[in-house]
């Protein structure tokens, strides 16, 4: 259970390798040692970020999970949560991918939606039906900026992070009745792996502030935060920006 003081016996990364999902086990663990799962396919990265977070005491298993593949889903959830209740999932796996490839290639486009849209929704699904039955927890879940209003240069990588958004927003008010708690988080560039080689953008932000702004918003119980918070006044200015305008932007 999550003390009094907002901090949780239990972790479950949903993405296992994720630079922001390992600075906030590593933010947490700082707090107390904790039990966590990392949940991300086999490889020598995950075993090093199972070694990394085993360094601050806590202690780390890991279990097979493979986005693109929703029917093993099921058996993934209930490996984790059957090394006993877990107090936060985070779910933290995606990919950016070649923006101009994206919606010239059905392969590419597909694999993208499957791993940033389809995976979420089913991963979303299983942990509401293991929350509700543990009769607690809190579901963290990384959305981008980049859904508030798709643009041209990332519009396909924008369009799944829209729906994802949608579909764990509606879950926040789907599980208020059972009293599980559902934080959606708005980054928007994060200097992580994921952006090597990428120009940095404005407001850019490090895994670590990231993490820092999700353990403030799981203690507080906030449902939506920015990262950085300003992103919440940049977005609303560029969501009613008309089009004519919009599209003469430099991004």
């Amino acid at each position: 259970m999550i003390d009094a003081v907002g901090n949780p016996q239990s972790l479950l990364l949903l993405g296992g390798t994720s630079d922001i999902a390992l600075a906030t086990a590593e933010r947490y663990a700082r707090q107390r040692p904790l039990r966590i799962v990392l949940a991300a396919r086999p490889s020598d990265r995950l075993e090093a970020a199972a070694e990394r977070l085993r360094e601050t005491g806590s202690t780390v298993t890991t279990v097979p999970f493979d986005a693109r593949d929703p029917d093993s889903h099921a058996e993934t959830l209930d490996k984790a949560f059957g090394e006993g209740d877990i107090d936060i999932s985070i779910v933290a796996f995606g990919v950016l991918g070649d923006q101009e490839k994206l919606w010239t290639d059905v392969a590419a486009a597909r694999e993208m939606a499957e791993i940033n849209y389809v995976a979420p929704v089913t991963v979303g699904v299983l942990l509401a039906e293991h929350l509700r039955k543990q009769g607690h927890g809190h579901i963290v879940a990384l959305s981008s900026v980049a859904g508030e209003r798709v643009r041209r240069s990332n519009f396909a990588y924008g369009s799944a992070k829209a729906g994802m958004d949608g579909f764990y927003t509606g879950l926040t008010e789907a599980l208020r009745p059972a009293g599980i708690k559902v934080t959606v988080v708005r980054p928007g560039h994060v200097k992580s792996k994921m952006t090597e080689g990428l120009r940095e953008a404005p407001l850019a932000q490090t895994p670590e502030q990231v993490a820092d702004i999700i353990v403030n918003a799981v203690r507080k119980g906030r449902e939506l935060v920015w990262a950085p918070a300003q992103f919440r006044y940049v977005m609303s200015v560029l969501r009613h920006l008309p089009r004519v305008v919009f599209r003469r932007l430099p991004f």
